[in-house]
């Protein structure tokens, strides 16, 4: 899958207004594409979602950077994106 949402590594998720846009997009994209998403049923997305959250700073290292101490609304973004195809 061509994956053209943020947050791509270089994006930044900073604001609740820019999550709930984030969300929303992934939404439509879900709509238009869906069935070309690992992950295409709730219980399976939000498993995905729990393993990537896990494996949240093997990811953050392979982009050379730091996974958040407390957690921000970029790294819930990308753990959302993340969850679409990660299996």
């Amino acid at each position: 899958m061509a994956w053209s949402l943020p947050p791509h590594p270089a994006n930044e998720v900073r604001t609740r207004e820019e999550l709930a846009a984030f969300v929303a997009a992934l939404r439509d994209d879900f709509i238009r594409s869906g069935a070309d998403w690992e992950n295409q049923t709730l219980d399976r997305f939000l498993d995905a979602l729990s393993v990537w959250i896990t494996a949240a700073p093997g990811w953050y290292g392979n982009f050379e950077q730091e996974l958040p101490a407390e957690g921000d609304w970029t790294f819930f973004a990308r753990a959302l994106a993340a969850a679409v195809v990660y299996e």
